[in-house]
């Protein structure tokens, strides 16, 4: 899904789920949207998932395409590792809400 498609997507849903991915021991963020039917779909630019730098970065382009919140994961594998479950797939539990 590109920026294009994320701003029709949002103008004619009002039930979805912006979050910003942040994976450990990386330094970049990834865009995700998960709609009401659990289909989950990585923000895109020419067919490859958009990396972000900065959280600024990626503020500045959900206010583009008309977005004020968004939750920030931070996934960590640790706990897949040693055999628990990973909390990330709780919801409450794993995000942090952002608004801007």
């Amino acid at each position: 899904m590109d920026i294009n498609e994320l701003e029709a997507f949002t103008a004619r849903h009002e039930n979805f789920e912006i979050r910003v991915i942040s994976h450990a021991g990386s330094r970049v963020y990834q865009i995700e949207l998960e709609d009401v039917e659990g289909r989950r779909r990585l923000l895109t630019r020419r067919g490859k998932p958009m990396l972000f730098r900065a959280l600024d970065d990626i503020y500045l382009e959900l206010k583009r395409a008309g977005i004020h919140r968004a939750y920030l994961v931070h996934r960590v594998p640790h706990d897949e590792m040693i055999g628990r479950a990973a909390h990330y797939h709780e919801p409450l539990a794993s995000r942090m809400p952002l608004v801007f």
